[in-house]
């Protein structure tokens, strides 16, 4: 440990490291012992959302991605942004802004270890897999809890991780969070109709009721990948995302010129889902394939047909996983209307370094509580799936 050299240094843009060594700590070949491919980490995703103007100082994600060198040889990298809000990160701690801005105290700017915008799991702590990776991971979170001392941060957030990375962070001293999101899991079916037969007769019944109704008024779905991907589609599909993005979140979070840089870096990643009336897409849904995850992002439209958003979010995903042998379909957050379409109730997984010795202790006592709320919930959801019982 003695002769152990570690030099950390943080990074204003993503472009300041080469792609192949983010990439190969990011998405290691699983022949080496990596895991699934998560497109998300990956450089061309997170440089896109930087370049495209999604995430700057300007939209209240300054990048500082952390940089771990051992010996001048770059083994861990963490992305990671100075938040001056908590928007865009699925992970709610309003509340604990609040407290903490009435008790006299800065909580913004605080340091965010995530992917802007996306609430899927992921790895966050980006260590190629070795004998070391457990010291790595260990010296890459140290490097991250000493920017806060070196910045005044207030917190460290580090969202959507690996359950196995929360349970090593909780051990160094790291506040643990759960919550849950709803994932459709392949259980080697061949068909949809192989997934119909394994829920009760009544829900099998109102799925394929719910799948004829979304296309009866003569709609054709139409699914695009890599170079079948254009222009035109990204520009009927970024109609679809500022109508959604400007319900729910009241300004959309990406550029239009995001999706054209993704789709030009990483198509064979992606799957469009429209559904077109007269050869025209009036509805669309994007989604990013992962190792051996259909990971489900936007949803929108320009005419509203019952079902629809069921259609080419949920079951269309499902078609698609099974023809591709994916293990699962993560639809994003939230959405308990999920769990009777088949997607199973998971827990997902966040760690939080507070400073402050007496606000951190009472953000201690809440997750505490927190927690066991989450468990019992998830327990009432297993109950209450649509599948056979037994």
């Amino acid at each position: 440990m003695a002769e152990t050299s570690f030099t950390a240094r943080t990074l204003s843009s993503l472009a300041g490291v080469p792609p192949a060594e983010w990439d190969a700590l990011a998405n290691p070949p699983e022949s080496d012992g990596g895991q699934p491919y998560n497109p998300f980490v990956s450089h061309a995703f997170l440089n896109a959302l930087e370049e495209s103007g999604s995430a700057t100082p300007e939209t209240g994600w300054a990048p500082a991605h952390m940089l771990l060198e051992q010996n001048g040889k770059l083994v861990g990298a963490a992305p990671a942004y100075l938040k001056s809000h908590s928007q865009g990160e699925y992970v709610f701690d309003h509340g604990w802004a609040d407290a903490f801005e009435r008790a006299g105290g800065h909580y913004f700017p605080k340091l965010q270890c995530a992917v802007p915008f996306t609430p899927a799991t992921g790895p966050r702590l980006l260590i190629a897999p070795s004998e070391d990776a457990s010291l790595h991971r260990t010296a890459l979170a140290s490097a991250l809890v000493q920017m806060l001392e070196q910045h005044n941060l207030s917190s460290l957030h580090i969202t959507f991780l690996p359950e196995a990375d929360w349970k090593a962070l909780g051990e160094i001293g790291f506040l643990q969070r759960t919550d849950q999101q709803f994932h459709w899991l392949n259980k080697g079916y061949r068909t949809f109709d192989d997934f119909l037969g394994e829920l009760s007769s009544a829900k099998r019944k109102n799925l394929r009721k719910e799948r004829a109704r979304a296309l009866e008024a003569g709609l054709e779905v139409e699914w695009l990948t890599g170079s079948e991907i254009t222009e035109a589609h990204w520009d009927a599909f970024w109609v679809f995302y500022q109508d959604t993005g400007s319900r729910k979140w009241g300004r959309p979070y990406l550029t239009r010129e995001f999706f054209s840089l993704v789709g030009e870096r990483m198509g064979d990643d992606i799957l469009l889902i429209f559904a077109k009336r007269d050869g025209h897409p009036i509805a669309g849904a994007l989604n990013f394939i992962g190792g051996d995850t259909l990971f489900g992002r936007y949803w929108g439209c320009t005419e509203f047909h019952k079902f629809l958003h069921f259609e080419l979010s949920y079951y269309q995903a499902i078609d698609f996983a099974i023809e591709r042998g994916l293990a699962r379909v993560e639809a994003g957050a939230q959405g308990g209307h999920k769990l009777v379409r088949g997607y199973a109730p998971v827990t997902t997984y966040s760690a939080h370094w507070i400073t402050d010795p007496g606000f951190r202790a009472a953000v201690e006592e809440y997750l505490t509580r927190e927690r066991e709320y989450v468990a019992e919930d998830m327990e009432a959801m297993r109950r209450h799936t649509p599948f056979k019982k037994g």
